[in-house]
């Protein structure tokens, strides 16, 4: 993991707000014997099984960048451009948003998947929105909506969320919660058995519990 990288994650770890969440988060789950974390872990898995691979609307596709480091890129994000160009093969968007930055200094996430996906054969003048400065899912959707508000000739809201089967949940628990009116696609065509993929399951309903419970008690208390 990237230093800049690491100090980001460390950032949201010691704010307050997000420790208050992680404590209530963590005392549902104890409380309940498991039986909360277990039910967000059936949660994730359900939506990374059952999305599809071809969207119904496909105008504005988010594609969801990963973390390159050295700018070498992963299997996981290898499947999402994959995706991205199928999807535009089968029907080009009218607009295809790339997602995220990268450390100082580096090519962003976003500057990879432009590369890539020309190399890929989509034209030069192909409408590929780079989106440059975000770090995580929920600065990747934030900096969206804001260039999808100055966009023209988009449906305000509607997007196509393309990522990784095991990420999609959370990408839609967080559009949800933007106001975002989303669809899923899912960049491999079935969901894997691997071990790998299971443990990344394991650590994204980790991340849903903590946020939604957090979300939920936020609202509960007022704050």
């Amino acid at each position: 993991m990237s230093r800049a990288r690491l100090l980001h994650q460390l950032r949201l770890l010691v704010d307050r707000d997000a420790l208050h969440a992680l404590l209530v988060a963590a005392s549902a789950c104890v409380l309940s014997l498991g039986l909360v974390y277990v039910g967000y872990v059936l949660h994730v898995w359900r939506v990374a099984r059952n999305a599809p691979c071809a969207p119904a609307r496909g105008d504005c596709v988010l594609l969801f960048g990963k973390h390159a480091p050295g700018g070498r890129l992963d299997a996981d994000f290898q499947a999402r451009l994959a995706r991205a160009a199928t999807l535009w093969d089968a029907r080009a968007p009218r607009s295809l948003l790339l997602l995220g930055g990268g450390p100082q200094g580096a090519p962003t996430e976003a500057a990879l998947a432009r590369e890539a996906l020309l190399a890929r054969g989509i034209a030069a003048d192909a409408p590929l929105l780079l989106e440059d400065r975000s770090r995580d899912t929920l600065q990747n959707l934030r900096n969206a909506r804001a260039l999808l508000a100055q966009s023209t000739g988009v449906p305000v809201g509607q997007v196509t969320l393309l990522s990784s089967r095991y990420h999609l949940a959370r990408c839609a628990l967080l559009a949800g919660h933007l106001g975002l009116d989303w669809e899923l696609c899912a960049a491999e065509p079935a969901l894997s058995w691997r071990p790998t993929t299971w443990w990344r399951i394991a650590g994204e309903a980790a991340y849903l519990c903590w946020t939604d419970v957090g979300m939920r008690w936020a609202r509960l208390i007022g704050h």
